[in-house]
């Protein structure tokens, strides 16, 4: 069939412009896909119109009876926003993914019907038991397109690698030659597309486009305190067109952030992946209809998130890839003559980055715990159950055995893992080789915000691209400058507003279990501590920062202990506090005087009733709840006589809380009331 005239048609229809052409390579990836059946990698900038491609084909494909579509998508956004587009353009749509499960046997019904034109899933639906089962097979033997979008996410290369894509090479392996293949991405270099073709066959014809994005002014602005970020935020984002995203490397951060802009009258507002589903999408929408002027977001919202309109984005701190960070600059202008990017650099992002590229592997003897304890196991094991014997986080854990399962090395049944008969051993040499390619990138990264060279031409030479020229529109090509005068006032205000980044101090209400010997269940409402307080996160440019001095000196400053009455103050546990106690230290004495300091103010006694038992491992070195428990479930007992009114637990830096929790239930079985826990600091991870 030739498709150039039907197609025009079908993208006039999905634009609403009947004047609308087809942007170079559009077409030419479509004609590949519908009457060539080809497998093809489009490798093209955010906003060219990927989508278009897919959705077009689609309806060609449909119209000459091939089966329904196939995407696989990584995100709830970019199905929310895809959804939409399919249906301008004739696609009859549905999603199976985690926040829609009730609706999954009517959809799974209709796809059996053949009323449905395209399904979109995320790569997790395929490690589904009861999807590859039961859905997939059908899917597959009727399947007229298959699309995986965001493909870059197959490679360990990629900035944002996900095992579940490598199931997709299975999936692959499966299809009748004839059925064509299309794959996507923004954010490829010749690495990454190497190792995607090496994956999913020669057959893959790569199409590549120049990655520049013409609206785009870029900029880097150097102000390494929190609090001159801040003041500059205030300063700038109001006169800044339209509305925009602010990224940050954390979630405490968008927090914080979205605070201190709603505090000077602007509407920014916090989202993360931690926030609840309907919720995101009502922050997405709001910003789709301009009603705030930012989202201060992680990087959940990213990938498939598509506002035409968005007029900057402003990066609080800085990703460690410039690849990562041409995805994410890359939200703004698309439909904009004009847009602004601009990198705000902190002394805190190195250490934030450290962390991400540190934990991102299991190291070999983490991972070979892992398979020992599976294999040595009579049958399966929980997660608890492997966390009890290996000192590993919950989140490695989790990507640990997702990889393995891929791997085929693992398997799993609800909820549980078991050893399979497959050959596996450890790759050192593919997490060293990736892990020294990310500090090839966050080197890459400092070089992007450091160097005077063109911004655009960075990017665009970090994803190979060889049509790189000077933009002649970042601040290096424009001579604009960013930097603003920040009124001393306002930078005051925001070091006061860092200092009133108190946190609620959740308790603990179950014990982690998981090995003999450790308390499990419930934790009895007669052992369990009361919410609490914790004034500062460890580092976090307010008194977290000051904290983390003192914490280095051994003397607290007495600022410190005023801001640490006043938080104490203005909670007001309930009942009030009639002494204190402190969680001792062999190696510190600020608890102890801490808690003697606010004796004073606070007009109560201090009882020093808990003693430590035999110096143990630090509760940083415990990667998770079963390992931190067992650190310190017998490490603490009572001394002493305990008083019987309510209590005040103290400690300077708090760390898994299972210090507290102990500490606290150890007081509450020795006749102590109700107790109330207090830090200084939580440790940053």
């Amino acid at each position: 069939m030739t498709v150039a005239a039907p197609a025009l048609a079908l993208l006039q229809q999905l634009t609403g412009n009947p004047a609308a052409t087809f942007r170079d390579g559009q077409l030419e990836a479509i004609t590949r896909l519908v009457e060539a059946h080809g497998r093809t990698l489009v490798v093209q900038r955010t906003g060219w119109g990927k989508s278009a491609v897919y959705f077009i084909a689609t309806r060609l494909l449909r119209d000459a009876g091939a089966g329904p579509t196939v995407l696989v998508s990584p995100l709830l956004a970019l199905m929310r926003n895809q959804l939409a587009a399919a249906e301008r353009a004739g696609v009859t749509a549905v999603t199976i993914n985690s926040s829609n499960q009730d609706d999954w046997p009517a959809i799974e019904d209709q796809i059996r019907a053949g009323v449905i034109d395209l399904v979109l899933i995320s790569p997790e639906r395929l490690q589904n038991e009861r999807f590859r089962d039961d859905v997939l097979p059908q899917l597959i033997a009727e399947l007229g397109l298959l699309v995986v979008d965001e493909a870059h996410c197959i490679s360990d290369w990629g900035h944002d690698f996900r095992p579940d894509y490598r199931r997709i090479a299975q999936v692959l392996a499966a299809l009748p030659a004839e059925v064509p293949v299309l794959c996507t991405t923004a954010t490829a270099n010749d690495r990454v597309i190497a190792d995607v073709v090496d994956q999913l066959g020669d057959s893959l014809v790569v199409q590549r486009g120049p990655l520049d994005r013409e609206s785009l002014r870029l900029a880097v602005v150097d102000l390494p305190a929190p609090a001159d970020r801040l003041a500059w935020l205030a300063t700038v984002v109001p006169d800044l067109p339209g509305s925009g995203i602010i990224y940050c490397l954390t979630i405490n951060d968008t927090r914080r952030v979205a605070e201190w802009l709603q505090a000077q009258g602007i509407d920014g507002r916090a989202y993360s992946g931690s926030d609840d589903p309907a919720v995101r999408v009502g922050l997405e929408d709001a910003l789709l209809r301009n009603e705030v002027k930012a989202l201060v977001a992680t990087s959940a919202l990213g990938m498939g998130f598509d506002k035409p309109d968005l007029g900057f984005v402003i990066h609080y701190q800085s990703p460690g890839s410039p690849i990562a960070y041409y995805q994410q600059v890359g939200r703004a202008g698309r439909a904009l003559d004009e847009a602004f990017g601009v990198l705000l650099r902190g002394r805190e992002d190195r250490d934030i980055q450290d962390h991400f590229i540190v934990t991102a592997f299991p190291d070999q003897a983490q991972a070979e715990a892992v398979m020992e304890r599976l294999s040595s196991a009579s049958g399966s094991c929980s997660i608890a159950e492997i966390e009890a014997n290996v000192n590993m986080p919950r989140g490695r854990l989790t990507l640990l055995l997702k990889v393995l399962e891929v791997d085929g090395a693992v398997a799993r049944a609800g909820g549980r893992w078991r050893r399979t008969a497959q050959p596996w051993a450890y790759d050192g040499d593919r997490v060293r080789r990736v892990t020294a390619h990310r500090r090839q990138e966050q080197a890459a990264m400092a070089s992007y915000a450091a160097s005077w060279s063109c911004r655009m031409v960075q990017l665009r030479e970090q994803l190979d691209d060889p049509a790189a020229t000077p933009c002649g529109r970042c601040d290096v090509c424009a001579g604009t400058a960013w930097d603003v005068e920040l009124p001393v006032a306002l930078v005051a205000a925001a070091i006061t507003h860092l200092r009133r980044g108190d946190q609620v101090l959740e308790p603990r209400a179950r014990w982690a279990g998981g090995a003999p010997g450790l308390p499990s269940g419930n934790i009895a409402a007669a052992e369990r501590l009361l919410p609490g307080r914790i004034l500062a996160a460890e580092g976090d440019g307010g008194w977290g920062t000051v904290v983390r001095e003192a914490r280095s000196t051994g003397v607290a400053p007495i600022e410190l202990l005023q801001a640490a009455e006043e938080l104490i103050r203005r909670w007001r546990p309930d009942p009030w506090p009639e002494w204190i106690a402190f969680v001792p230290s062999f190696s510190r004495t600020m608890a102890a005087d801490l808690a003697t300091a606010l004796a004073v103010v606070l007009d109560l006694r201090v009882h020093p009733v808990l003693r430590r038992v035999g110096p143990r491992p630090p509760q940083s070195g415990m990667a998770n709840s079963s390992q931190q428990l067992a650190n310190v479930h017998d490490a603490l007992v009572v001394i002493g006589d305990v008083p019987s009114g309510p209590v005040l637990l103290v400690d300077d830096l708090v760390d898994s809380r299972w210090t507290m929790t102990m500490g606290g239930a150890l007081l509450r079985r020795a006749g102590a009331g109700v107790v109330h826990p207090f830090a200084l600091a939580q440790r940053r991870t």
